[in-house]
């Protein structure tokens, strides 16, 4: 979790012009250490906080963009969070949203989340979870999402131009979504040195490469790319 932290820091367009937010849980022991203004929301409401202070930032500069990013765990963001998260996209809110899937509330003991995979036994889930993987990916889509992807962390060139591509768009087309996975190895009992071969074994099952844009998405990320290429030769 900690490493792709690391890799949105470094993929930032505009650190200098950025907002994250984030809520309880593993993951905001590393994004509050980053020189990147960091604010703790109440569990699960950081999408409704970004919600207000993008339409803040745009009144208040307009010729400026200022890129707001949530970043929570799968409890904070598809459990707790639920609705926040789902209204902030129906109502095309223009941020990004980072879910860093570990499939579990690893902050709090080990209970399952929504996005707990159907089965999985867990420290305080004995029985086994009864039900499968909320579709993020799906509802994110549905719920008006101009840009999405679900990937695991392997690459670090694949996951830093998914990040730049969700900040892009959502600057002036609409809500994007990163679902990422990022291993709880403690609770999973996943030994320190095997985490990236664990990345690798997801990516090759529910954790594949899948990426969705519109095609003004799709339009916006030509043009980008193509300047960058000639500012570059």
């Amino acid at each position: 979790m900690a490493y792709y932290i690391k890799i949105i820091f470094a993929s930032l367009p505009n650190p200098e012009d950025t907002v994250t937010i984030g809520t309880a849980g593993c993951g905001r022991l590393a994004i509050s250490q980053a020189a990147v203004p960091f604010i703790y929301g109440n569990y699960g409401d950081q999408n409704a906080m970004a919600s207000g202070i993008t339409r803040a930032f745009r009144l208040r500069f307009p010729d400026r963009h200022k890129d707001v990013i949530t970043i929570a765990g799968d409890g904070g963001m598809m459990d707790i969070g639920f609705s926040m998260t789902m209204h902030a996209w129906f109502r095309r809110e223009r941020f990004t949203t980072i879910m860093l899937d570990n499939e579990v509330y690893g902050n709090t003991g080990g209970q399952e989340s929504g996005m707990s995979v159907e089965g999985a036994v867990l420290k305080m889930s004995p029985k086994g979870k009864n039900f499968g993987k909320m579709p993020a990916m799906q509802l994110a889509i549905d719920a008006g999402c101009v840009y999405v992807v679900k990937m695991s962390p392997t690459n670090i060139n694949k996951s830093s131009k998914a990040i730049r591509r969700a900040i892009f768009a959502a600057r002036t087309l609409g809500p994007t979504f990163i679902h990422v996975y990022t291993s709880c190895n403690i609770e999973y009992s996943i030994p320190t040195p095997d985490v990236f071969r664990d990345a690798k074994e997801k990516e090759k099952g529910r954790f594949a490469f899948e990426e969705y844009m519109t095609d003004e998405a799709k339009e916006l990320f030509a043009q980008i790319e193509s300047k960058n290429k000639r500012e570059v030769s």
